[in-house]
C-alpha cells in the first residue's frame, strides 16, 4: 500500500517567530541617563544601580513592547571586566552557527555592561549560554578569522550567572540556563515537588545482543512498588496472595540525559500524584557516548530488537510489567525520535505508541555519522516507510520545534502522510528549538495524553 505524499516546502518558519535583534527599553533608558550624567561617579551610581536591579529580577531581561502584546523585548546580559574583548551568546537556535558574530552582545561605553535584545514571540522557551572572550588581542576584523575565533570560543561557553534557571548539558560539566517567556506552555510537572510519593530508580547492566558491548539501563518504578522486593516475589500469578497490577511501561531513549542529568524521575512521580497517567514504570537505557548514540539510534533493527526482545521481556520476568503493545510507549528525541518512529512500524507486536519529539527525519540508512550540512529535498525515508507499508495498529505523537528549520517541514509531512493512511496521530509545534528545555514539557504532556489519566 502507498499514498501520494505532499512534501512541506522550505519555507518554514512564520515571520513573528524569527528573533530580531533590538535594544530593549531598559538599556534605552540606561543609555539615555548615562548621556545624562554629569559626572564619572553618578555615571557608576547609574551603573551600579542597573546590576543590583537585574540581580534582583534574573536575567534575561523580559519587557512589553508598545503595540506588540504578542512579543517580548528579551535582553541578554554580561557584565564585563577590563580584559573582555567580547561576549557570545549561544541560543538554541536563536545563534546562527555558520555567522557567530549575528550573536555578540555590544558593550555600552564606559561601563562593565554587554547586552544584545532580541524581540522573541511571547510563547517562546529555550536554553542559552554565554561566553567571554578574555584572549589577548584585539579580535580579527576579517569575517571568516573572527567566525573562527568565535567557533573556539564557544567552547567555553557557561550559563548565565544572573539565571537561576539552569539546565544540564549533553556530556558537558557547564550547564546552560533556561528562559520562558509569559505564553510559553506550563511545565506543571517538571521540577521536585514537595510532599508526594516517590518512586524509586536503579541502573542495571545488561547485555546488548546484536549491540557492540552491554548497556546499563535505568529503572524507574512507581511510589509503592520496591525494586528489590517485586524482582524477589518473581512474576505474579492468579495465586499470588497479594497481587500487583501489572504496570503500564514506557521505553525511553538517552536514560543517562532524562535520568542521570534532568531527573525525570520527578516529573513522573508529579504525573503520578496528580492521576495524569496510571503508576507506569520506564525502561531508559544509556546512550553511552555520541558514537555509540550515533550507531544506535535512528531505524536500527540492531537496535530496536534489544529493546524489544532483550530489555522488554527481561523487565517483564523481574518486575509486575505488562506485555501488552496498547500499553507500551516508546519515546525518543532527535536520533531517539526516529528509534521510536521506527519501533512501532517494525515491531507494533510490543510497542503500539510513538513519541517522538524533534525526530531527526534527515537520517536515512547508509548516512555517515553527524548532522547533514545541505537540505534535501527528497521525501525524508521514514515517511516513505510507513507511506509504503500497511498500517500498524499504533498511535504517533509528533513535537517539533518552530526554531528548527526544515525539521518543522518534516514533522508535518509525517504528520499528513500518517493521518492519510488512518493512523491516530497528532502534532504539536512548539516555540523553541531542539532543546531539553521543550521536551521535557512535550514529554510529559504526551504521556499525559497517551496513557490517560489513572482509574
Amino acid at each position: 500500500m502507498s499514498v501520494a505524499i505532499p512534501l512541506v516546502g522550505p519555507q518554514l518558519t512564520d515571520a513573528d517567530v524569527r528573533p530580531h535583534p533590538l535594544t530593549g527599553p531598559a538599556v534605552e533608558r540606561l543609555t539615555r541617563r548615562l548621556a545624562e550624567a554629569s559626572s564619572t561617579a553618578e555615571r557608576d551610581r547609574i551603573v551600579a544601580e542597573f546590576w543590583a536591579a537585574a540581580e534582583r529580577r534574573g536575567t534575561p531581561l523580559v519587557e512589553e513592547l508598545d503595540g506588540e502584546p504578542g512579543h517580548r523585548a528579551v535582553t541578554f546580559l554580561w557584565r564585563g571586566h577590563r580584559a573582555t574583548q567580547q561576549v557570545l551568546l549561544l541560543g538554541n537556535r536563536l545563534a546562527d552557527r555558520e555567522h557567530l558574530a549575528a550573536s555578540l552582545l555590544r558593550r555600552i561605553p564606559d561601563t562593565d555592561i554587554w547586552h544584545l535584545g532580541l524581540k522573541l514571540r511571547a510563547d517562546h522557551r529555550g536554553s542559552y549560554q554565554l561566553a567571554a572572550d578574555v584572549y589577548p588581542g584585539e579580535p580579527p576584523a576579517d569575517p571568516r578569522l573572527l567566525q573562527e575565533r568565535l567557533r573556539g570560543l564557544s567552547r567555553y561557553a557557561a550559563p548565565d550567572p544572573l539565571n537561576p534557571a539552569a539546565l544540564p548539558t549533553r556530556w558537558s560539566p557547564a550547564g546552560a540556563s533556561v528562559f520562558a517567556l509569559p505564553d510559553a506552555p506550563a511545565q506543571p510537572w517538571a521540577g521536585r515537588r514537595a510532599g508526594i510519593a516517590r518512586g524509586t530508580v536503579e541502573r542495571h547492566r545488561r547485555p546488548g545482543g546484536a549491540l557492540d558491548g552491554e548497556r546499563d539501563v535505568w529503572v524507574y518504578l512507581p511510589p509503592g512498588i520496591d525494586q528489590a522486593a517485586a524482582a524477589d516475589r518473581g512474576a505474579t500469578t492468579a495465586a499470588d496472595p497479594d497481587p500487583v497490577a501489572e504496570l503500564p511501561v514506557l521505553v525511553l531513549c538517552d536514560g543517562d540525559m532524562w535520568f542521570g542529568e534532568l531527573g525525570f524521575q520527578d516529573t513522573l512521580d508529579a504525573l503520578i500524584a496528580d492521576g495524569a497517567v496510571p503508576p507506569l514504570a520506564v525502561l531508559a537505557p544509556d546512550a553511552v557516548d555520541n558514537p555509540t548514540r550515533w550507531g544506535d539510534l535512528g531505524g536500527r533493527d540492531a537496535y530496536v530488537s534489544f529493546l524489544a526482545d532483550l530489555v522488554l521481556p527481561w523487565a517483564a520476568n523481574r518486575w509486575p510489567l505488562t506485555t501488552d503493545p496498547a500499553r507500551t510507549v516508546i519515546a525518543g528525541q532527535s536520533l531517539g525520535g526516529v528509534t521510536a518512529l521506527y519501533a512501532v512500524h517494525t515491531r507494533a507486536d510490543r510497542f503500539g505508541h510513538a513519541l517522538a519529539q524533534s525526530a531527526s527525519l534527515w537520517w536515512r540508512p547508509g548516512l555517515p555519522q553527524g548532522v547533514p550540512k545541505t537540505v534535501s529535498t527528497e521525501t525524508p525515508w521514514l515517511v516513505s516507510l510507513f507511506a509504503e507499508a500497511e498500517r500498524r495498529p499504533v498511535s504517533v505523537r509528533l513535537a517539533v520545534g518552530l526554531h528548527e528549520g526544515r525539521m518543522v517541514g518534516d514533522a508535518r509531512t509525517l504528520h499528513t502522510a500518517l493521518a492519510s493512511l488512518g493512523y491516530p496521530v497528532t502534532r504539536t509545534e512548539y516555540n523553541g528549538g531542539h532543546d531539553y528545555a521543550c521536551w521535557r514539557g512535550c514529554l510529559a504532556d504526551g504521556l499525559a495524553a497517551t496513557l490517560g489519566p489513572a482509574d
